[in-house]
């Protein structure tokens, strides 16, 4: 194909994405914003358990929440999201920070960052390999690519197949597709297989976030369940006002979770290049 044919071709498929990018309402601040924002904070405790550094690059940022919590942790950091309102909001949201409206793919720097953030991305993109790529492209010589994606075959997953709310682990729901935009279903072994792919190297594998209901009944959960009473149904009686047992119960799923990533929503890598 001739070279100006194909440049052109590329852009018209860039544009193109761009736009489908925008229409997809999904931030984690307005869905389940109860689950999520619990969520938000155990991958933010889980990227800084890997990373170090001054400069953070987020690819691709959101609507900024979790940027808001790097930022404390790094002197520089620059966001980069496909979605306008979603850039509007995270300028809002961290006016400390630099944000640039782009994709991933088109994104341009010389700068080189000690700390990359791929955070519920690989599942969106049309070609995660090449973004893998283009992300680690970024990093400094001794810099970390961090790439976290919904495991496909989480326990509540698992458990909705049997279930019959699923046909299969790897099935995207409407939500998924409609609301959130994904394209393709992670297990660990293809978001190994994705980075190997992609000329880099695993240093360290893991999951984040014991989860064995559903996204809606995890945030109803965690927004209704009998925190207070105690009981037999916590498995001890006169310890009910001991500890605020809704934070115990959300560091357990994530401290469980590290000893058994397979079962967890978030699965995750820690990669070099």
């Amino acid at each position: 194909m001739h070279r100006k044919v194909f440049r052109r071709l590329a852009m018209m498929t860039s544009r193109d994405e761009k736009s489908r990018q925008d229409t997809f309402p999904w931030e984690r601040s307005k869905y389940h914003t109860e689950y999520n924002a619990i969520l938000a904070h155990y991958k933010v405790v889980s990227c800084l358990e890997h990373a170090s550094g001054k400069s953070l690059l987020d690819l691709a940022c959101g609507d900024g929440l979790m940027t808001s919590m790097f930022s404390h942790h790094f002197e520089r950091v620059v966001g980069v999201d496909a979605s306008h309102a979603h850039i509007e909001e995270a300028r809002r949201r961290v006016p400390s920070a630099r944000f640039f409206e782009s994709l991933i793919e088109d994104f341009e720097t010389h700068e080189k960052f000690d700390a990359v953030f791929l955070l519920d991305i690989l599942e969106h993109v049309i070609d995660p390999i090449a973004v893998l790529e283009k992300a680690a492209s970024f990093l400094s010589p001794e810099g970390v690519l961090i790439a976290h994606v919904p495991n496909a075959v989480a326990i509540n997953r698992r458990l909705a197949v049997l279930m019959g709310t699923l046909s299969s682990c790897h099935e995207l729901s409407p939500f998924d597709i409609q609301i959130a935009g994904h394209r393709r279903a992670y297990e660990l072994s293809t978001l190994v297989g994705d980075i190997y792919a992609a000329g880099l190297n695993v240093r360290y594998t893991g999951g984040i976030f014991y989860k064995m209901l559903s996204t809606a009944q995890m945030d109803w959960f965690l927004q209704n369940g009998l925190w207070d009473q105690g009981g037999f149904g916590w498995g001890r009686v006169g310890e009910e006002k001991s500890k605020d047992w809704k934070a115990e119960f959300c560091r357990a799923a994530y401290e469980l979770g590290k000893q058994q990533p397979e079962d967890c929503n978030i699965i995750y890598a820690c990669v070099t290049k």
